[in-house]
């Protein structure tokens, strides 16, 4: 079944007084996020109709995140939670090992944000309304899309790069996607939801990319509906690059590698 922005798009303005509110929680992995970490943002965040928790991966930083983030857990302990990983061990792994804690402490949905809050926490109760009125949907991709009436604010080369990556993404998990790797998430917690994530991922940076390809391999042997029958990407409102992003140019070279073990890993050794 394919969705079209039509179909959701009021979501934005839906009022539910008389329902029962999700629960949400979303996972902050933080490496070296001492200076840039928005605490005030974090603390004065609420979302009235969403019960919301924060829940902070200190991923083997160096600098003072680990005392930042014990601060911000102390001043609001039920809603700003925090795990610290022994040592880095990279996005992805960090990403993973807080999803997991937030399966085991329980929610509705289970979702990620980047730290830097290039996509701002505004959207989270649009991603949590979309999951509240369309119960077949599982996942929600944020995706930055520069149409009129939104500003995304994005550096040409990297938006040009992240083109050519997404165009590369969709032509290796061979579906129609346009975003893989904007930093927010959210899913249906879910017993499929939760098996992407049990075992750890092959890539540093292409978790995203590889969370739809174990939906693509998982669906061959089992009863799973087609991936984008369960995969909204909606398009942001706002998104701005933020200065500090531990991304480099050759990040990108990198990536295509990822996409090639990818490819092997879920898609070419079972066959299409």
């Amino acid at each position: 079944m394919q969705w079209r922005q039509a179909d959701v798009a009021p979501v934005q303005r839906l009022v539910c007084s008389d329902a029962v509110m999700s629960s949400v929680i979303i996972v902050i992995p933080c490496y070296n996020e001492a200076e840039r970490l928005q605490v005030q943002t974090f603390k004065a965040f609420t979302c009235e109709q969403h019960v919301l928790r924060f829940l902070f991966v200190n991923d083997g930083s160096t600098d003072d995140t680990w005392k930042v983030l014990q601060a911000l857990h102390a001043s609001d302990a039920q809603r700003l939670t925090i795990h610290g990983l022994p040592k880095n061990a990279g996005k992805a792994e960090a990403v993973r090992q807080g999803v997991l804690r937030a399966f085991e402490i329980g929610a509705d949905y289970v979702g990620y944000w980047d730290a830097d809050l290039a996509t701002p926490l505004e959207a989270i109760p649009v991603f949590c309304d979309l999951l509240d009125v369309t119960p077949h949907l599982l996942i929600v991709f944020g995706a930055r899309v520069r149409l009129l009436g939104r500003t995304i604010e994005r550096r040409a080369a990297r938006h040009y790069l992240g083109r050519v990556f997404a165009t590369a993404a969709s032509l290796v998990l061979g579906i129609d996607i346009y975003d893989t790797q904007c930093g927010a998430k959210l899913f249906r917690t879910s017993p499929e939801i939760q098996t992407l994530f049990q075992q750890p991922f092959a890539t540093r940076w292409l978790f995203d990319v590889e969370i739809l390809a174990r939906w693509i391999q998982a669906r061959r042997s089992g009863k799973l509906p087609p991936i984008e029958d369960i995969v909204y990407e909606f398009p942001l409102h706002q998104w701005s690059d933020v200065a500090g992003s531990k991304v480099k140019p050759g990040d990108f070279v990198k990536a295509f590698f990822g996409l090639s073990l990818i490819y092997w890993r879920y898609i070419r050794r079972h066959g299409k």
